[in-house]
């Protein structure tokens, strides 16, 4: 049995298995993808997967490293 008749001629996901939605821009940390193209990428036409691949260089400029821990509570303005 030969492994050709396994093999597909698309795309692959850009998907790293770190899906995690950041709440302001609403794109995976992960991927850069946003929720919509996640869900549609399997019904996605090879053009349509060219163009979000495309133009997920450009995004992560988008996401703002989120700041948590002692750093974010040096940053916090003092209350009272």
């Amino acid at each position: 049995m030969s492994d050709d008749v396994w093999k597909r001629d698309e795309i692959e996901s850009p998907c790293i298995k770190v899906c995690v939605i950041h709440p302001e821009t609403r794109l995976c940390t992960g991927c850069l993808r946003s929720i919509d193209e996640i869900t549609a990428w399997s019904r996605m036409s090879a053009e349509d997967r060219r163009a979000v691949m495309a133009a997920l260089p450009g995004r992560a400029g988008q996401l703002q490293r989120r700041r948590g821990g002692r750093a974010a509570r040096r940053a916090a303005p003092r209350l009272g």
